[in-house]
């Protein structure tokens, strides 16, 4: 057992400071290396000490951006900045002739609120759509497990909070759990151990574990076979595992911590640098015809006299050239396009609306852009492109009488939910012998279960065996003529056990 929670804190590393290569080395030297007894486990105490060292077995939470700077960000944009100014100066100006008894009135505040008014609804538009993404990603991160079955002082517990594990932990997993921790595979109960670890390497099938280590310390996470990693599922078999590293220094926390840098170094997309770019532009070009305007009139307020050929007696009017310099304004207002930004945003925000409807995320409303710009997307298929819910087609078996001829039977339905399709040409009443036999091999011999999750069904465990699984729910659930169940919510697969 553990000497002292420092002396164990400097051993879950190497001299150079990476990782103990568990996967490299055999299960007794991993043992040792986190001073454990598999059969024992850590003691109480020693717990603590590794507490403290490593901290709990969690991911960090990243504060969000605030409300505040949502908003600020909606005005990091140089052609709304232009808008935001013309529409400052118009209202003052407006109120300045408010003051000294203009006869436009009231209608003089028309233009700078209805600028406003743009501005405010294409804010709104924004901070709207990237808290909702915001929150979305926030779900996507609670892949955690939150217990954990853990073996300390000789005793197996079977409902650990999963954050209280710690480096040298004995974990039993079985199917259907999720990996809380990373960790190294000490012994399988099972045959066999299946587990889907799509989530990190997007894998689309199960891989087989084993206890046996690797030959190189070096490989990627898809060549550790003696591994388990943090959010990943159990979906076949059982084993003992010993925990290696916990929290944010998971696999799924570097990743954690990388998409968190990743979102504080944002480039602008291709559209917000040509909006920016032609907002520049006119500014240069406005500014230049404001002046050159402004410049022209002014003979109309500022006059003079020639007094031995040199300009004498100057008279200026601050009424005159207010006047002149509202035409400037005007022009620069009647120049700047008000209704871009509001058209952009909404063309983005419905294009994002489509894609939700689809059940994709946008973070940032010009990524929809950026996605137009796309030529070329390479993916995998199982589980991206397609939902990786096997389903059976067909089914065929045995006659009633020996030596007849196999019967075959089309199954509709492509999803894990029962009640969706049925089985065409099947026999009405009680099944004969060898189909309630086809029954129970599929369904006996099957360590996965489905069960209903919202308006649909998920499957824990193997996609094949999820599908027989399914079929023999509709062998076993009486149809009527449409083709549905008469018993909608109910599970027959213990009936026909």
């Amino acid at each position: 057992m553990g000497k002292g929670g420092q002396d164990e804190g400097q051993r879950t590393t190497s001299s150079s400071g990476t990782p103990f290569p568990a996967w490299a080395r055999d299960v007794s030297e991993c043992l040792e290396e986190f001073m454990v007894n598999a059969d024992h486990g850590l003691r109480s105490d020693e717990v603590q000490r590794r507490l403290q060292i490593h901290g709990p077995n969690d991911l960090e939470k990243h504060e969000g951006a605030s409300i505040w700077s949502l908003i600020v960000d909606q005005f990091n944009d140089t052609l709304v900045r232009i808008l935001l100014v013309a529409a400052v100066v118009s209202f003052v100006l407006a109120w300045y002739d408010g003051d000294e008894g203009g006869e436009m009135g009231i209608t003089a505040f028309v233009e700078p609120l209805v600028i406003f008014l743009i501005l405010i609804v294409n804010a709104i538009v924004g901070v709207w759509q990237e808290s909702n993404a915001e929150k979305a990603l926030e779900a996507l991160k609670e892949i955690q497990s939150e217990h954990a079955m853990v073996r300390r002082d000789g005793e197996l517990i079977s409902n650990l909070p999963a954050k209280e594990l710690v480096p040298g932990d004995i974990v039993e997993l079985r199917v259907g759990d999720k990996v809380p921790a990373d960790m190294r595979v000490l012994k399988l109960i099972s045959s066999t151990v299946r587990v889907e670890q799509g989530s990190l390497t997007g894998e689309s099938v199960a891989v087989n574990k084993t206890h046996h280590k690797v030959r190189s310390e070096d490989t990627d996470i898809q060549g550790k076979e003696c591994m388990v990693f943090a959010g990943t599922t159990v979906v076949n078999g059982s084993c003992v595992c010993l925990v290696i590293q916990t929290g944010m220094n998971t696999e799924i926390g570097k990743v954690h911590s990388q998409i968190h840098e990743a979102s504080q170094n944002e480039e602008d997309t291709p559209l917000k640098k040509k909006l920016n770019e032609f907002g520049e532009a006119l500014t240069m070009i406005i500014g230049a015809i404001c002046a050159l305007v402004w410049l022209i009139n002014v003979k109309y307020f500022l006059t003079w006299e020639y007094v031995d050929r040199w300009p004498r007696n100057f008279k200026f009017s601050f009424e005159k050239c207010t006047y002149y310099f509202e035409i400037a304004v005007a022009l620069a207002v009647a120049a700047i396009p008000e209704g871009l930004p509001a058209v952009i945003t909404t063309c983005l925000a419905l294009g994002t609306r489509k894609m939700a409807q689809k059940n994709a995320l946008v973070r940032k409303l010009p990524s929809v852009e950026t996605l137009g710009c796309t030529t070329v997307i390479c993916s995998d298929k199982t589980g991206t492109l397609t939902t990786n819910q096997m389903s059976a087609a067909r089914l065929v078996a045995m006659g009633t009488r020996a030596g007849g001829e196999l019967r075959s039977f089309k199954v509709e339905g492509t999803t894990f939910d029962p009640r969706i399709g049925k089985i065409l040409d099947w026999p009405s009443g009680r099944m004969d012998e060898n189909l309630q036999m086809v029954a129970k091999i599929a369904s006996i011999c099957n360590d996965s279960s489905i069960s209903p999750s919202g308006q649909h069904f998920v499957a824990n465990g193997i996609p094949t065996e999820a599908a027989l699984k399914v079929l023999v729910e509709k062998m076993g659930l009486p149809q009527v003529s449409d083709g549905s169940f008469t018993h909608s919510d109910e599970i027959l697969v213990d009936n026909i056990h």
